[in-house]
């Protein structure tokens, strides 16, 4: 007897492909952030991992969408990073069609948060004192662009999005979008305690002046 694998768990080339390809976008966030470990510490320097990973998928992923997206939709257009995006649009199919709500986000993500990552990472790096305004703003702007991806959606009763596959659900949809929730909400509140506690060291360098 044939056995028959559930509906949903085939992959396929194009989806073994855009998973090696997030893949090889962590390894080269990984590297970079490699180059930097006698300037940083153990947390700062997985910050840096995440900020090398978020400017990559920015200008290498998002930013073809946009193009492709301006000058036509993806479902017209060829080659390997439509194709990309055709696998993800069949989890969301907004993406292939280039809604304006996507886009506009699309458009803002490029370019403001990539240049915000840059400046964090650069930040960072030289441990400047503008380091958690810059973080607290980029890491506002990444959920505020999750929650206007999908609520507008939700409120309508999620038509264009697709969760009949594991694949499509729990990969494309709550994965992927789901480190762009994770990882900002971990860095807003590590900007809490660090903020919080260099107030603490400014009220005892007051106190002690005073004294």
């Amino acid at each position: 007897m044939d056995s028959v694998a559930p509906p949903g768990l085939a992959l396929s080339g194009v989806s073994l492909f855009s998973l090696l390809a997030c893949g090889i976008q962590g390894v080269t966030a990984f590297l970079l952030a490699s180059w930097f470990r006698g300037r940083s510490s153990v947390t700062e320097r997985w910050t840096l991992v995440w900020l090398f990973y978020d400017v990559i998928v920015h200008i290498t992923l998002e930013g073809p969408f946009v193009y492709m997206s301006l000058w036509g939709t993806v479902d017209t257009s060829e080659g390997f990073l439509a194709e990309l995006w055709k696998e993800y649009g069949k989890a969301d199919s907004r993406w292939l069609v280039s809604d304006p709500t996507i886009v506009s986000l699309e458009l803002l993500t490029v370019v403001l948060d990539s240049l915000l990552a840059l400046l964090l990472i650069y930040a960072v790096l030289n441990d400047k004192y503008y380091r958690h305004f810059v973080q607290i703003t980029l890491c506002v702007c990444e959920l505020y662009g999750g929650w206007m991806t999908f609520c507008p959606d939700w409120l309508v009763g999620s038509p264009h999005l697709n969760t009949s596959s594991w694949l499509y659900l729990w990969v494309y949809l709550v994965f992927f979008n789901g480190l762009w929730v994770l990882i900002p909400v971990l860095l807003l509140i590590q900007s809490w305690f660090d903020l919080r506690q260099l107030h603490i060291l400014a009220q005892d360098a007051v106190s002690r002046k005073n004294f």
